[in-house]
């Protein structure tokens, strides 16, 4: 799934080509994407303006249509926004006819991307405020913030960290690279981390997704750029997908198991596992199967 760094790429990319652009059609190709409301009530409120910002929180996309009105967008696991792509590419879902012959096109393999149109800006926070915590690049995630928010919490601190609810815009890739270079376990509750295991986690997360912004976020499976690029984050992971080889820092064979339903990736010899916990699930170690996890 698309996560915080390769939606902010995508909105870098989009947000100088759509600024001030007319949209001229809107055609609706699968009618859940806008569900429940329908193709032609989404063309009558979006025909005719114009765009003028994309916008970021957590792992939405944010088009300003003017008016405080706004087409909240979120990519799920496999959704793109592609511009001036081939007319013919596969698992389009919505095409954005725009002024000057331009095309915004949105592709979705597993259709499980949604749109919304907000009115006003007390929706728009009141939207955000039941499904968004903090936004780690504004500056307000630090140690006693994350303590603050983990204060009480058993749950495994990856688990915590998956809970957008708390930090915005953290998902798989990220909890595991952010993990790794803090040396915290994800099977440590997240509550009972230590203050300078809390500080470093904060400076962690926001390295990770930085370099995940940096290499214009990771392409496992169906995240591309919106002219069609894959990023390369996925080439300069330290643990993520690397069951079965060396460990970075020490060396020691990675393993992967499971954490709150999810592929997870460690060290065990750079982060400690918590007395009592045993790995889920492991995989075929790599040497084994002759492919990577």
């Amino acid at each position: 799934m698309p996560e915080l760094p390769e939606v902010e790429t995508i909105r870098r990319q989009l947000a100088p080509e759509l600024r001030g652009k007319r949209i001229e059609n809107l055609f609706v190709l699968d009618p859940k994407w806008g569900s429940p409301v329908g193709a032609a009530e989404l063309r009558s409120v979006i025909e005719g303006r114009t765009i003028g910002d994309v916008g970021r929180r957590g792992k939405y996309l944010i088009f300003d249509l003017g008016d405080e009105l706004s087409l909240i967008c979120h990519l799920r696991m496999t959704g793109n926004f592609l511009y001036d792509a081939d007319p013919e590419v596969q698992y389009q879902r919505a095409v954005f006819e725009l002024e000057g012959g331009h095309a915004l096109r949105f592709t979705d393999p597993r259709r499980f991307g949604t749109a919304e149109v907000i009115a006003g800006e007390p929706a728009l926070d009141r939207y955000f405020a039941g499904r968004l915590g903090i936004e780690p690049f504004s500056g307000e995630l630090d140690g006693t913030a994350l303590r603050g928010l983990a204060a009480g919490r058993r749950t495994p601190i990856k688990a915590f960290l998956l809970d957008q609810r708390q930090i915005a815009g953290i998902g798989n890739i990220y909890a595991d690279e952010a993990l790794f270079r803090a040396s915290i376990h994800p099977m440590r509750e997240a509550g009972r981390l230590t203050k300078a295991q809390y500080d470093l986690l904060a400076v962690t997360i926001v390295e990770a997704l930085q370099a995940g912004l940096d290499a214009g976020g990771a392409t496992i499976d169906d995240f591309r750029h919106s002219d069609g690029l894959y990023g390369g984050f996925q080439n300069e992971f330290l643990v993520h997908r690397r069951a079965g080889e060396p460990c970075p820092r020490c060396g020691t064979e990675i393993r992967k198991t499971v954490v709150a339903g999810r592929g997870t990736y460690t060290c065990d010899a750079c982060q400690k596992r918590p007395r009592g916990t045993k790995p889920r699930s492991a995989v075929r170690r790599a040497s084994r199967s002759g492919q990577r996890p």
